[in-house]
């Protein structure tokens, strides 16, 4: 049913970053892993706040400064991991692949405000102090930078329908899954895969995203 749908927070409106032919170079040079991550983060096409810095003035502290673990971490991103606060985040990753209508903000009624605080850490990572990113008391939040509604009636889009397609399909009788000697069939899924596809364990998914 295609019923409206209201943000539990008044939308914040930011300007989208506009990906450059060496940025989407760079993206595809990520692995896919991370860039899973980033996608779900927001952090693919990030905006960054107005800084006193310059980029390299920036480049040179997380070079010289930032302890190893925080560069590792950065580097394994199109565009860093650690360098971006929540309201620099960018587009949602259904925005960016054009299916507006499953916006992942209009889909939660909105994403939650921190409190305009990140944390300085000692070299080993554990917080030893608060930070204020926002001082100017603009809300540190991430609101999904695509221009598309984010309130209001949910559009019909194709992504939409193919997922009320998807749902209708899962909903049918298992029944349907038997075969005609009345056995059920396997479900592939569900067997170990082995080779060159098969998945790390949880630790060195883990490892390899971090």
């Amino acid at each position: 049913m295609n019923e409206p749908r209201g943000p539990t927070h008044p939308i914040v409106r930011r300007p989208q970053r506009t990906l450059t032919p060496e940025d989407h170079e760079t993206i595809r040079n990520t692995a896919l892993l991370n860039l899973q991550g980033g996608l779900i983060m927001g952090i693919i096409d990030p905006v960054p706040n107005s800084s006193p810095m310059s980029e390299d003035e920036g480049a040179w502290v997380r070079e010289q400064v930032w302890p190893p673990f925080m560069t590792e971490i950065d580097r394994k991103y199109p565009f860093g991991f650690w360098r971006w606060s929540t309201c620099e985040r960018g587009s949602c990753w259904n925005c960016l692949s054009k299916r507006c209508d499953l916006c992942v903000h209009r889909q939660e009624g909105g994403p939650h405000l921190d409190d305009n605080t990140d944390w300085v850490r000692a070299p080993c990572g554990r917080g030893v102090a608060k930070l204020i990113v926002r001082p100017d008391d603009a809300p540190c939040v991430w609101w999904c930078r695509c221009p598309c509604a984010k309130d209001g009636l949910v559009p019909d889009g194709p992504a939409r329908r193919r997922r009320q397609a998807k749902q209708v399909v899962v909903a049918k009788p298992e029944a349907e899954l038997v075969e005609a000697d009345g056995r059920v069939r396997p479900d592939q899924s569900a067997a170990p895969r082995t080779g060159r596809g098969a998945p790390e364990s949880a630790e060195e998914a883990q490892h390899t995203l971090f």
